[in-house]
């Protein structure tokens, strides 16, 4: 689980201070100020780990990758190149990792990594990695840090104030740089005696990025057939186009999925079907084949219990808009991180409420017995998702450390992000300006012309 996020120069935001990331947590900010940009950052980074070019520190997109960012030019804020842009990304391992130094039997173990990286255009206005640093940690306590930078002479090194690196025999050429963002090359490991430990760090950090997922707010139109040849998604894609096969594919694996400790577990597709009743949306839901031994599949629904089975193209566009949402937060894998943006998108108040108790429960699920440890980052606008999540918090199902909101707000050319302090209570202590707009000057505007119509009727009916 990603547990913090900190970045600098990153297109609208100068400085976004170190974001605390919850197992739910939700932004919310008017449009253009700079939200999605916080999760285009991630899928770089997860694009670069999945590039086959390791010399290219950051991949920023083309027509095939998961997101499309144009220049580096365009990436940094205000298009200013001599100044770097950096992250600092801190998260959680599934695994406690144990580092041994071979030549003095020391051992560092932590359970959390932290990554902070800096890259810096060279003449050729493309990235190049200026600095990087891992630090593990047990507890909040530093275990073990090494450090990437070039020093003093403008060369690379290597440097480690916990753990003494010693350079092998006859091996005194200057390190290479840095494979993509993250990893020190094998070239560069092999010139210490000790360093092969920073492989574990780079495999760690493949599979953290690895985890994340991303839907997007614009989901694919329902279709009347699905085809299905077996295979298993990696998720439900970005605009939501391998839900069915991923529902498909999960119910042939016989995935059971429960809503927490000590809940009834349920097949995933009648696991899927319950929560869609449960949000007012239908009656019921299934997956079936159009005939036997085809690969083709229709989804068919009952909006009211007496009302026949129709397929999903005959009804409203909002059961097709929220399926993709219900199905990512549970079809993810274990150690997951989704980053969502609307989910909440063509749905009745009512029906976005309901979908907060959707993410807190994805939160808490388990599989197979087994606790799932999935997080959701929310880019919403809806009140009513907040209020609930305010409720389930006052109602003590929800703890307060286990949800994170923010407010991003623009000011000028830049965006700042306020994290919103929610008590124990439901309480939101520091309530922004404006967070969903004006509500009292609305009200109070609707007043004042009510009273001038009514003055004006009064005088016309006097005539």
């Amino acid at each position: 689980m990603l547990t913090s996020l900190h970045i600098q120069n990153f297109k609208a935001w100068k400085d976004t201070g170190k974001i605390r990331l919850a197992p739910l947590t939700v932004i919310f900010g008017a449009n253009s100020a700079g939200k999605s940009s916080l999760g285009h950052l991630l899928l770089a980074l997860k694009q670069t780990v999945l590039s086959a070019d390791r010399k290219r520190p950051l991949h920023l997109g083309d027509e095939n990758s998961l997101i499309e960012l144009g220049t580096f030019s365009e990436c940094i804020h205000n298009h200013d190149l001599s100044q770097p842009l950096r992250f600092d990304l801190g998260w959680q391992l599934p695994q406690k990792l144990e580092v041994r130094d071979p030549l003095t039997r020391a051992r560092y173990l932590g359970d959390h990594l932290q990554l902070d990286v800096s890259l810096l255009a060279d003449k050729r206005e493309q990235p190049r990695v200026q600095q990087m640093s891992y630090q593990l940690t047990s507890e909040d306590a530093l275990e073990l840090a090494v450090n990437y930078a070039n020093d003093q002479l403008g060369k690379p090194e290597i440097m480690s104030d916990q753990l003494k690196l010693v350079r092998s025999t006859g091996r005194a050429w200057p390190l290479d740089e840095p494979d993509k963002f993250y990893r020190i090359s094998d070239q560069s490991r092999a010139r210490f005696q000790n360093a092969e430990f920073l492989s574990d760090f780079a495999l760690a950090t493949e599979a953290a990025l690895g985890s994340v997922f991303y839907l997007g707010p614009l989901r694919d139109h329902p279709k009347r057939i699905y085809s299905w040849s077996g295979e298993t998604p990696e998720s439900v894609g970005q605009k939501g186009e391998f839900t069915i096969p991923a529902i498909l594919a999960s119910s042939a694996e016989q995935r059971m999925l429960s809503r927490g400790y000590k809940k009834k577990q349920y097949p995933f597709d009648t696991f899927i079907a319950q929560w869609l009743k449960d949000l007012g949306v239908i009656e019921s839901f299934s997956v079936k084949p159009v005939a036997k031994g085809r690969k083709e599949y229709e989804v068919l629904l009952k909006t009211h219990g007496t009302s026949s089975e129709v397929k999903i193209t005959d009804v409203g566009f909002g059961v097709s808009q929220v399926l993709p949402a219900l199905t990512q937060a549970f079809y993810c894998p274990p150690h997951s991180t989704v980053w969502m943006e609307q989910p909440e998108i063509h749905l009745h108040p009512q029906v976005q409420a309901e979908l907060a108790d959707v993410f807190i429960a994805a939160t808490q699920a388990r599989e197979n017995g087994r606790e799932r440890h999935v997080q959701l980052i929310v880019e919403s606008h809806s009140e009513h998702f907040l209020n609930r999540i305010q409720r389930r918090v006052a109602e003590g199902s929800l703890l307060a450390e286990d949800v994170a909101v923010y407010f991003c707000n623009r000011a000028g050319a830049t965006t700042e992000l306020e994290s919103l302090n929610l008590n124990m209570f439901g309480e939101i202590e520091n309530w922004p300006d404006n967070f969903f707009g004006d509500e009292m000057a609305d009200i109070s505007a609707r007043t004042l012309a009510a009273m001038k119509r009514k003055k004006e009727q009064r005088r016309e009916l006097g005539k």
